[in-house]
């Protein structure tokens, strides 16, 4: 008989172990499913935001005037909400929504191709989505203002966009803009 060598019986010990393992441990069957991790973004809260999600044609609201498209998807496993704003005319842009339970709290970041950036946070209200932010220069140079943005699911599926202004830190609030999304009805229809 022949001796063999110590790494020789060292991967055969392994092996063997690895065989002992594989016969001991629950195989992964169709008896035995693999059990999922939950999503970390499957709770209602992160659902609020849904009714935004879509494809469609924008319009200053009471108004049959095209002004813009926009893109409107769930990201990242559902935990992101993102914007994409493609105006006709003026600056194109985009925003990423999130809820953040550790604040109880919705936040979005804008930017757009004008440089702006503008960082939102707000909530649902049980009837609209309320964000607010302070936009820095949104009135011209130096002038800027508190823009609080209500989304609100209306009538055949639109999602109504309303935002509001305000120069004396929330006391009072203009009307700045008011948008009804449509959903986008594919070519040819």
């Amino acid at each position: 008989m022949r001796h063999r060598s110590w790494k020789q019986q060292v991967v055969g010990l392994s092996l063997v172990l690895m065989g002992l393992l594989a016969a001991s441990s629950p195989s992964l069957t169709s008896e035995q499913p693999a059990t999922e991790k939950p999503s970390p973004c499957a709770s209602a809260e992160h659902r609020q935001f849904d009714f935004w999600v879509g494809q469609w044609n924008v319009y200053p609201t009471g108004n049959d005037k095209l002004i813009a498209h926009s893109l409107i998807e769930s990201v990242y496993g559902g935990c992101g909400v993102r914007e994409n704003w493609m105006p006709l005319s003026g600056a194109d842009g985009g925003s990423l929504n999130i809820y953040v339970p550790r604040e109880n709290a919705w936040r979005q970041t804008w930017i757009d191709s004008n440089g702006a950036r503008v960082e939102f946070k707000g909530g649902w209200t049980g009837g609209a989505m309320v964000l607010e932010g302070l936009w820095n220069n949104v009135l011209g140079p130096g002038q800027d203002a508190l823009v609080r943005m209500t989304y609100t699911l209306v009538g055949d599926g639109a999602v109504r966009q309303f935002g509001e202004m305000s120069q004396d830190d929330g006391e009072t609030w203009t009307a700045g803009f008011d948008f009804t999304y449509r959903p986008a009805k594919p070519e040819g229809n």
